[in-house]
């Protein structure tokens, strides 16, 4: 079994509080009106942002900018995370309230 890196091994082991979501869409998306497919939340600060399958991918700029390294699924009933620095995926972390939403928040309809 490979051995997970050091920023998943933190995130499954040590964390002991929630991290609060930005919001219940993709900050950056919400801002400009683009759509998105499914939406991913940094565990460092909470920054939630749209996936790599969205026009934007708001949550690979996210890292870029800030180097935070981990991030969750921010997916009714998805409790995996994805560490950008080592590419690891782990299919399971323990989540707090409020870390995952109760439905699939999906982007508003831009207009014709």
């Amino acid at each position: 079994m490979k051995k997970i890196c050091p920023h998943l091994e933190v995130t499954e082991r040590h964390r002991t509080a929630p991290i609060h979501p930005s919001g219940h869409g993709c900050v950056e998306c919400l801002k400009d009106g683009g759509d998105w497919v499914h939406l991913r939340m940094c565990l460092t600060c909470g920054h939630v942002g749209c996936c790599d399958d969205s026009p934007s991918r708001h949550s690979t700029r996210h890292f870029h900018a800030s180097s935070h390294p981990v991030i969750k699924s921010f997916e009714p009933g998805e409790d995996w995370a994805w560490c950008f620095v080592d590419e690891q995926f782990l299919e399971r972390i323990p989540t707090f309230p409020g870390e995952s939403p109760p439905v699939h928040y999906s982007a508003p309809m831009s207009a014709p």
